[in-house]
Parts: structure tokens; C-alpha cells; sequence
């Protein structure tokens, strides 16, 4: 029997598969797509926390070399310049989703993780002690969970009858690399229907087409004579384009899982949500939902942990995606040229000249203000650790190197052997260090330095310590497990 299934190999199934071989867990990929090569560009790179959450397990320096840093952080017309955010990667990457696919899937080979593609998972009955996963070839496999990160119209989502209340489109967009004959006008055009855009791909050759069609169409696999009379609506010509890559439609519908969790079968990435893609949030709000997930179900899987500690995976992420989906329709609805909405950018874009209004709303877009609520406490509780050049007995170092491996970290910058967790340390790596510099946080601004911090696996502090060791040993067994005596 396999440890966990995981229906769906695009970013979010590929992120949650080399969380749980990091944890020691078996993880078993299952994929449509008969070949790793993902046809076309797609979607376009990933904000600051995303890139964060890469550097913490030493992946991020891959991405990096293949894409472009930009200040790319956008609402409405405003662009929101994030390079004074008190991170080591103050802005956006721009990389195609085709790139970002391929280096992931180097990383889960590296770590053994097995791709089985040509299949689909297409239902499950689950009971108890595991779940038996239906494949489209007639067979099954059993394993103790099941994880859908089959997209937007999930399989898996659909056969644990979890619903998927939100709203209906009210436009369609086309997407597309193609070849043309006529000379195209490059960048962004919008106007009253929406947001269209041709750009030049690297080859020299293929021109990426992003078109947003005159009126609402179903979402059905879109053909080039559907592109050309988008174009020709919009340019008075289709600039005779031709040989397609791809064609894709996509939508502003906008919709969320109303549990992310039912029994053994949980749900990650556009299996729990859809959405616009106006800002940017699709890839990293899955690589994010992964990376908080995968650590809790390898403790689950092993038995350290009950396994209501999943319940917490709905509690977290379920408002983030909530909140990352309300701020997409906001942004596609500027995307007209309405007179209307165009007033409404400007106030907005004036407003945004506000440092603290920039501020906030950059914190959205780029992940980095993400606060699950822990209680009351130091403002780090619930929030990403910053990456902090420390000082250890073994050196300087870089804090995300702490969690490489993928564990919790209990970081004392007090006295050496201030704090005793003997009986933990086969859970969590203590690590005695100093630090000097300031203590600043996205949005929040500068906070007074804790004595120690209980750091989770995904890179957020669930304790903080003010001198005593007190709540330490609830916060270390509410996340990390009872000892048994």
C-alpha cells in the first residue's frame, strides 16, 4: 500500500510530492499527460513568498537562473514597487510555466518520487485504514491518503462530493502560441471588452496571444478559426495567424472548495480553487497550499501526529484562498476600459501613492503578509520567518537553510542551553545562534526580537519565546506530537 496518492503532476502535485520524500514518505504521482513536457508557456512565473517558500528548500537558486526578477506587483494600472519589502526577493519572477514544470520535476526525480503518466484517477471509496484510488486503465492502487491536485474540474473533488460554490463567469479569454504572417502590435492593449496582448516568444518565431473574446463562450477546447474571429474582433484582423502550439480558454469564474479535507481525501491548488489569472496568484497560491499540507500528513503518515492535525490544513489555507480569490475579481474587474471602472483605477492608482496603502496591498499580491491566527502573542506568531543571516557555532549562515530538510526548527537566540527539549530532538532541530540586525516584517514593520522562535516546516513561527519556556512544550505537541511514555 502506498502512503499517499497524489492525482495531478503541474506544480502543486509535484511541490506536495518532494515535501513528503523529504519527509520519508512514500508519494506517488498519478498524471494525464502522457510525456513531462507541458505544451505551451502557460502561465507566467510566481510573487515573492512563493520564491521564499523554493529558498527554503534550496530549490530557488534553479528558478532564478532561468527567469527574470521584475518589479511586476500590479493593481489595476498601478504598479506597486516592492523592492524596499524587507525580504531577499523583493519581486516578481517572470517564468513560464512550462520552465517551472521542468525544474520541479528534476528536483522530485532527484529525490525518487514515481511519476505514473497516461492515467487519470477517476474515483475512490475510502474507509478507515486507507483509501482504494480508481485509475482510468481499470486497475487500483490503496493508500492511506489521497491528495486532488487534478485541477479545476477535479476528479477526486467531485467524487468525495465536496462542493464548489463561487461565480459563474462573466467573460472568456483565449490564450495562445501561434505563428502569423502579418506584423503584430507588441505589449497590452485594454479596452472595453478586457485585456488583450501579443508578444514575441524567444524563438523568434511564435507569438504568444492572449485575447479576450467579444462575447462569453463555453469552456470548451477552442479552435484557431475561434482565435482568428477573437483577433479580428478586437485588431480588425487575426494577423493570419497560424500552425498553433496550443489554444487554451480560460475564465474570470471563481470558485472554492467548500472543505479541503473529507476523511482521508483532501484537496490542493485549482482542485480547491479557480480563478482569474489578473495578478498573478494561480502557481504560487498551489505551491503554497502544498507546502503547508505536506509536512502535516507526513506526521500523519507516520504516525506521529493524530491525524486531526489535517483539520488545520482547511483552517489555514481556506481564508488564504479566500482572500487571494476576492482579490482577483477585484483586479479583473479593472481590467476594463469602461469610463467607469477607469475612474475607479485612478482613485485607486492616487490612493496607492500612500505608502502604507502600497504597502498593504503589495503584502497581498506577493503572499508575503500570509497570518494564520494562533492566538495572541508576538507579531511573528503565525507569520513567515524572515530569513535572518545568523551566527552558529558551525558560522554565519542563512536561517532558510535550516529548513532544506523540510523540518521544525527551534531557534534559541539566547543563552546557549537556555532551553531543554532533549526529549524532542529526533522532531525538531535546536539550533542556539545570535543575531544582530533589525527585526523587520513585510507590512507590519519593525517588531522587538524575540528570545527564541519554534519555526515550522513551511517556514511559519508557532511559538515565540519571551524569556521562559512557556507554551514551548503545548506549542511543540499541538504541531510535532505527544512523547510516549
Amino acid at each position: 500500500m502506498a502512503d499517499v496518492i497524489i492525482a495531478g503532476g503541474g506544480p502543486t502535485g509535484m511541490m506536495l510530492a518532494g515535501e513528503l520524500a523529504l519527509a520519508g514518505v512514500d508519494a506517488t504521482i498519478i498524471e494525464r499527460r502522457p510525456t513531462s513536457e507541458l505544451v505551451g508557456s502557460r502561465a507566467g512565473g510566481f510573487h515573492s513568498r512563493t520564491i521564499e517558500i523554493l529558498d527554503q528548500r534550496g530549490i530557488a537558486d534553479r528558478f532564478l537562473a532561468e527567469g527574470q526578477a521584475v518589479q511586476a506587483a500590479f493593481f489595476g494600472t498601478a504598479m506597486l514597487d516592492m523592492s524596499d519589502f524587507p525580504t531577499r526577493h523583493p519581486y516578481t519572477l517572470g517564468l513560464w510555466q512550462n520552465r517551472i514544470e521542468r525544474i520541479l520535476a528534476g528536483w522530485i526525480e532527484e529525490l525518487g518520487v514515481p511519476v505514473h503518466r497516461g492515467l487519470e484517477v477517476t474515483g475512490f471509496a475510502q474507509n478507515d485504514d486507507g483509501v482504494d484510488v480508481h485509475l482510468s486503465d481499470g486497475e487500483s492502487i490503496r493508500a492511506q491518503y489521497l491528495v486532488g491536485a487534478d485541477g479545476g474540474r477535479s476528479a477526486v473533488r467531485k467524487a468525495a462530493g465536496i462542493g464548489f460554490p463561487g461565480w459563474d463567469a462573466t467573460r472568456s479569454s483565449l490564450i495562445a502560441e501561434v505563428e502569423v504572417t502579418e506584423e503584430t502590435p507588441p505589449g497590452m492593449r485594454i479596452d472595453e471588452v478586457g485585456v488583450h496582448g501579443l508578444h514575441l516568444m524567444e524563438d523568434g518565431r511564435t507569438t504568444r496571444v492572449v485575447v479576450t473574446e467579444k462575447h462569453l463562450r463555453p469552456v470548451t477546447e477552442p479552435t484557431l478559426a475561434d482565435l482568428s474571429r477573437a483577433l479580428t474582433d478586437i485588431y480588425d484582423t487575426d494577423f493570419g495567424v497560424h500552425s498553433p502550439t496550443w489554444i487554451s480558454r480560460f475564465t474570470d469564474a471563481t470558485r472554492q472548495a467548500a472543505a479541503y479535507r473529507s476523511g482521508r481525501v483532501l484537496l490542493a491548488g485549482d482542485a480547491a480553487h479557480i480563478h482569474s489569472p489578473s495578478g498573478g496568484q494561480g502557481i504560487g497560491l498551489g505551491i503554497q497550499d502544498a507546502v503547508n499540507l505536506g509536512w502535516k500528513l507526513a506526521q500523519v503518515v507516520k504516525g506521529v501526529t493524530p491525524d486531526s492535525l489535517l483539520d488545520t490544513y482547511h483552517s489555514e489555507r481556506h481564508p488564504v484562498g479566500a482572500r487571494a480569490l476576492q482579490h482577483t475579481m477585484t483586479q479583473a474587474l479593472m481590467q476594463k476600459a469602461d469610463p467607469r471602472v477607469a475612474a475607479l483605477a485612478d482613485t485607486v492608482a492616487d490612493l496607492l501613492t500612500i505608502n502604507e496603502a502600497r504597502k498593504r496591498l503589495a503584502g497581498r499580491i506577493s503572499g508575503l503578509d500570509v497570518h494564520y491566527n494562533f492566538g495572541e502573542g508576538h507579531p511573528l506568531l503565525g507569520r513567515r520567518m524572515p530569513d535572518l543571516g545568523i551566527i552558529t557555532a558551525e558560522g554565519p549562515m542563512r536561517l532558510f537553510t535550516l529548513l532544506h530538510n523540510a523540518r521544525p526548527v527551534l531557534l534559541n537566540l539566547g543563552e546557549a542551553g537556555s532551553i531543554d527539549v532533549d526529549q524532542w530532538v529526533d522532531r525538531v532541530q535546536l539550533v542556539n545562534a545570535t543575531y544582530d540586525g533589525d527585526w523587520n516584517l513585510p507590512v507590519i514593520g519593525p517588531v522587538s526580537a524575540p528570545t527564541a522562535a519554534l519555526i515550522r516546516p513551511d517556514g511559519h513561527v508557532a511559538w515565540t519565546g519571551d524569556g521562559t519556556q512557556a507554551g514551548l512544550i503545548d506549542a511543540l505537541t499541538q504541531w510535532f506530537g505527544p512523547l510516549s511514555h
